[in-house]
């Protein structure tokens, strides 16, 4: 079978069998991710900041080797003692581990022999989770549940920049000619203000449900009353402020964006290109025209384009607490990547791309009402205006897995509300991503503020 193996969304394991369940399904679905690629697909690793699909494969079989299996397995034995420091990511308290930018020469350990590892691995955890479990080993594995849904985002991240730096431009997966002609259709929404009325507000996890260090402690914020667009930044919208001379005017741009902006030779978004005054863009689908894009969010933009394109259109970016305190009582519903559709839609268009899903009629009867042109959540990830730093009280897991989220809390910037290839599992309104301000292959969108 090609593409996704379909899942139900299980948000938190209530018992261990559960538990099993929701480790079983992430595990089946990250080698379903790999299904449409070649060996050779595999290899690449076409920036710096990406990986191949291949080290993701060893990678999240070594986190659950390294921080679970061989803690609480008893007579675990290594698959290769190697592999606990060839496929380290950052754990410097943990092993020594390759330059980063060179992974795409590991062209051994083969591929077959990766396989082998996750199976080995795969049987060792079958038989942990038949055994009665310590709490931390419950913690450690939904722990490596999130960990590899995040790689599995990476995977396909990585894919779409490997793919589009091959001449060719071969697609990840064939296109959808439906889809396709109801996104060229799709009529944008007038860009409606949304307005909160701020005050004291509870930001972080309330530690009811599984949640990443970074988003503890939770504590009380000071809002004061703010405005939300009511959707995201279109490629349509983008698109005219490239025509107004957005990347010639240093007046629109923080001082270290106009340099990169200088020093890449940026014109667009990562993945526009411009052929006889005409925009397409790739996709995980193909190439793509601008004009049949024009209502889908625009995507793979920095913090300082993100933040140049609200200073022109008269906004700014919403702190991530404003962000929120809105998606608060939202439901996790969106364009994410359990709806297959792996690249962000018009809002118009995501009832018809939802429409057989269960989490859309759990929208429809359960949140009846909502203020937004579509859903918080999906399609892009949404730059906020925040700083990725600790919040009040935050503690560090223990040992190595403390350098998880804390060391990485300086020179990045948060992002909310997930994307076209996040697990709709994975996500939450309380959910922090950062990356550098400069960040372009991720799939980051905009949605102003004022």
């Amino acid at each position: 079978m090609r593409g996704l193996v379909p899942l139900i969304p299980t948000r938190l394991p209530s018992a261990p069998v559960a538990l099993a369940d929701r480790l079983r399904a992430v595990r089946r679905r990250t080698l379903a991710l790999c299904d449409p690629l070649t060996p050779e697909d595999m290899m690449v690793q076409s920036c710096p900041e990406a990986s191949p699909a291949k080290w993701h494969l060893a990678h999240t079989a070594w986190f659950f080797e390294s921080f679970v299996l061989k803690e609480f397995l008893p007579g675990y034995r290594l698959f290769d003692e190697r592999f606990s420091w060839l496929f380290n990511s950052y754990y410097q308290s943990f092993a020594a581990f390759p330059e980063k930018r060179l992974r795409s020469s590991f062209s051994r350990p083969s591929l077959d022999e990766i396989l082998r590892y996750r199976g080995y691995v795969d049987g060792a955890l079958e038989e942990l989770m038949s055994r009665e479990l310590h709490p931390e080993a419950q913690r450690r594995v939904e722990l490596g549940a999130n960990h590899e849904e995040q790689h599995q985002e990476l995977l396909l991240t990585d894919i779409l920049n490997a793919l589009f730096t091959n001449p060719l431009r071969p697609a990840y997966l064939a296109p959808d000619p439906g889809s396709s002609q109801a996104t060229a259709e799709a009529e944008t929404p007038t860009l409606r203000d949304i307005h909160f009325e701020g005050g004291i507000c509870q930001i972080g996890s309330n530690g009811s449900g599984f949640s990443f260090d970074n988003e503890m402690q939770r504590h009380r914020v000071w809002l004061e009353p703010y405005v939300l667009a009511s959707r995201l930044v279109t490629c349509g919208e983008y698109a005219a402020f490239i025509a107004d001379g957005g990347y010639r005017r240093p007046e629109l741009w923080l001082s270290a964006g106009w340099d990169a902006v200088q020093a890449h030779g940026w014109r667009a978004p990562l993945y526009w290109t411009e052929t006889d005054g005409r925009w397409s863009i790739f996709t995980l689908r193909g190439e793509q025209p601008l004009s049949a894009l024009k209502s889908a969010p625009v995507s793979q933009v920095s913090y300082y384009e993100a933040d140049a394109y609200a200073r022109w259109a008269g906004r700014r970016l919403p702190t991530e607490f404003e962000w929120e305190s809105a998606a608060e009582d939202q439901p996790v519903f969106g364009n994410l990547l359990d709806s297959g559709r792996f690249h962000p839609v018009p809002s118009a268009d995501l009832e018809a791309a939802d429409r057989h899903s269960r989490l859309h009629q759990r929208r429809l009867f359960d949140f009846p009402t909502d203020p937004f042109d579509g859903p918080l959540f999906g399609d892009c990830w949404q730059w906020t205006a925040s700083a990725y730093l600790a919040y009040p009280g935050f503690k560090p897991l223990n040992g190595s897995l403390g350098e998880y989220n804390g060391k990485f809390m300086s020179g990045q910037m948060v992002l909310r509300g997930g994307s076209c290839v996040t697990p709709v599992d994975h996500i939450r309104a309380t959910y922090r991503n950062f990356f550098a301000p400069e960040t372009r292959w991720q799939f980051s969108g905009i949605r102003v503020a004022s």
